[in-house]
């Protein structure tokens, strides 16, 4: 006897198990939560690691006007820090005011209307899989920098790297800010240290020099026009230093409690990181002369035939020395953070995609989670986009980095434009003193205070980021971003349709009046191929619902099969008597409609339910061996008005693989004349169970 105390419902070990981990019930949910510590690395990593590509554009764009126009980088720089630490208040102000999770989306849907909403959803959509796409670029590029033999794989090695860290997310929230936490905080501790000790050299004279200082570049006379307009190109490149704050705003829900003041203490910590990383790191480029060109064969003395070093690769040589042990940490660091900054992508997107989906603008499917209580199907979708472009534009950051930045700005735009109608519309409540249970009572959460200081801060916000969407659309329009302006709509469109769907299927689902019951009729058909076990459980399955009229029916599609089957069912003595359909074109789903249709015109109208026996398997290509007529049958008649399809599972010995069992003993064999087998087999009894028979 054997004693087996697991779950029945529980899943066999298998390899979905063994990659992703077991499943974890509904109660376990708390469980996964995040502290601070952890919610750092895994809601921060795109925003602290887009400083270790944002100097880089920075100084890349304003060198196509000559070295002398790296004189603007520090001006440059600062209205980023200064963006940056507006955009910070702003969302602290956010996560107080729309603490669900919905963000930016949330804000523009209650205070600017449907339209802006889903606005603001098909913007942040596309960002999050461009984020996965430059974040894996930028960190394949650091890779390269450190190992130039590898830059013939780097689309290959994009796209494992993008593999990977969806199996990872798969596995769980909690799992995988456990693994990124590490390469996030190595990363903010060695590139601070790169940066003090960059400056200490400096103010002790022996300021580092980086190996690109000595090169020159091509001079392109300029207009003033063009001056200002390659200035603000600068500061839009430089602005993806911002991308990945709204991350934490759309996931409050995921923070342990009190949720809303750990979101905000997180998002305060990520944005001092990253303003001192950013601010320290294009000081430490101007110090040591890097020069970083668009076209590296641009630059006068470098072997353009090699891929070009990424600004931190030069940054840490020039510090630390190339091929150093703290060159390869920070090197290794960077393109961790780097990779693992999409992280913050798999998070929002699919957190974003499941409050879509509730509210009717996105598929089901996306508010499903999986056995690691992810959205997981969120998940899998962001990761096909993101390897989709990353194949198209062959990992080249260069290109990538163009089409960023568009999505967020628009969010952010639309997001803080929708904070200041909220706290007007709070201070207006306040001012008409609403009484208790009026449709915006949640507003007087709020003291008056606490209002005007969001009112103040988010009109700054609005203000700026309007400023700075308008730069980044003149100047990275024609550069490639139109694909993102055209991407917006579409994805818009798309959304307000299949949420027009979902209401137009709502309204025709509704009970509009009292309902009625009582159907007349009742009539079972099961259909018959040949006599065979399956057959015969389905029949046994019509006769045991005691139907008022139960019919066997076939349709003949070859005449000896059919004469054959007449001769082996009275031979049998079948409890039913059988009904031939004659199919002369060899339809089976037509004529069995045809023949319910002509069955209610001459016996009055009925319910039906038709039988089909199937096949379970437990491998794929027996499927495929099989011609799953059953199935497409069912599909057929559904369409039928009236009917309804019972299908009767046969498990074929081989299901035993998913099912851990073999096919059982016919039911109701002795009733329907068949007598059971003189020796039949019998497994070993379960704990409390009664023997079980194969």
């Amino acid at each position: 006897m054997v004693n087996d105390t697991r779950d029945p419902a529980s899943p066999r070990p298998s390899a979905k198990r063994w990659i992703l981990g077991e499943p974890l019930t509904s109660k376990q949910a708390d469980d996964q939560l995040l502290p601070k510590k952890l919610a750092l690395p895994i809601f921060a990593s795109d925003a602290l690691s887009s400083v270790a590509y944002a100097p880089q554009e920075i100084m890349m764009i304003l060198l196509l006007g000559g070295a002398a126009f790296l004189t603007f980088a520090p001006w440059v720089a600062a209205a980023v820090v200064l963006l940056l630490i507006v955009v910070v208040l702003s969302y602290r102000q956010l996560i107080r005011a729309y603490p669900s999770g919905g963000g930016d989306y949330e804000v523009a849907s209650k205070n600017l209307g449907e339209k802006a909403g889903v606005v603001v959803a098909a913007a942040l959509l596309v960002d999050y899989v461009l984020t996965v796409a430059v974040s894996v670029a930028s960190g394949v590029d650091n890779i390269i920098s450190a190992l130039p033999a590898l830059n013939p794989w780097r689309v290959e090695i994009a796209i494992g790297f993008v593999v990977l860290i969806i199996l990872m997310n798969l596995r769980g929230v909690r799992e995988a800010s456990s693994v990124f936490a590490v390469p996030t905080y190595v990363f903010i501790g060695s590139v601070g240290v790169m940066i003090i000790v960059g400056l200490a050299r400096t103010v002790l004279g022996d300021a580092p020099v980086a190996s690109s200082a000595d090169y020159t570049s091509q001079v392109h006379s300029l207009t003033n026009a063009a001056v200002v307009l390659l200035v603000l190109r600068a500061f839009s490149s430089g602005c993806s230093a911002l991308t990945g704050v709204e991350a934490v705003s759309n996931g409050v829900q995921a923070f342990r409690r009190p949720k809303i003041r750990n979101a905000q203490t997180t998002l305060a910590i990520m944005g001092t990181i990253a303003a001192c990383l950013f601010a320290g790191l294009v000081a430490l480029a101007l110090i040591s002369g890097i020069h970083y060109a668009e076209n590296p064969c641009d630059l006068q003395g470098f072997d353009c035939t090699q891929p070009q070093p990424s600004l931190i690769a030069q940054l840490a040589a020039a510090v630390f020395g190339g091929g150093s042990i703290p060159f390869f940490i920070i090197q290794a660091a960077t393109a961790c953070v780097l990779l693992l900054a999409a992280n913050t992508a798999f998070n929002g997107f699919p957190l974003l995609g499941a409050v879509l989906a509730r509210d009717g603008y996105a598929p089901k499917a996306l508010n499903t989670r999986g056995d690691r209580l992810v959205f997981s199907n969120g998940m899998i979708l962001l990761g096909i986009g993101a390897i989709a472009i990353l194949l198209v534009f062959q990992a080249n950051l260069t290109t990538l980095i163009q089409l960023y930045i568009i999505g967020v700005f628009v969010s952010f735009t639309l997001g803080q434009i929708g904070m200041v109608r909220h706290w007007r519309r709070v201070l207006r409540e306040m001012r008409e003193e609403l009484p208790e249970g009026s449709e915006h009572q949640r507003s007087t959460d709020f003291t008056r205070h606490e209002a005007v200081k969001g009112l103040i801060i988010n009109s700054a916000g609005a203000t700026m980021t309007t400023l700075v969407l308008i730069i980044v659309t003149v100047t990275k329009f024609t550069h490639g971003a139109w694909l993102v302006f055209l991407a917006i709509p579409v994805l818009t469109l798309l959304m307000i349709g299949v949420n027009r769907y979902y209401r137009d299927v709502e309204a025709e689902i509704a009970v509009t009046d009292v309902p009625h019951f009582g159907a007349q009729g009742d009539v079972a058909i099961v259909l018959v191929n040949r006599v065979q076990k399956p057959v015969l459980k389905a029949l046994d399955y019509a006769l045991a619902a005691n139907h008022r009229t139960l019919l066997a029916v076939h349709v003949s599609a070859d005449a000896t099969e059919t004469d054959t089957l007449i001769t082996e069912w009275e031979r049998m003595r079948m409890p039913v008597p059988l009904t031939v359909i004659e199919s002369p074109y060899r339809f089976y789903a037509a004529p069995v409609a045809k023949f319910i249709k002509q069955f209610r015109e001459k016996h009055g109208p009925s319910v039906v339910t038709v039988y089909l026996p199937q096949y379970i398997v437990g491998h794929w290509w027996e499927s495929v061996l099989h011609n799953r007529r059953a199935k497409r049958m069912a599909q057929q008649l559904m369409l039928v008005h009236g009917v309804t399809i019972t299908l009767v599972p046969w498990l074929l010995d081989s299901s035993e693989i998913i099912y851990g069992r073999r096919s059982r003993v016919l039911p109701g064999q002795e009733r329907s004349g068949q007598p059971y087998p003189a020796a039949t087999p019998r497994r070993a009894t379960r704990a409390g169970g009664p023997p079980e028979q194969s």
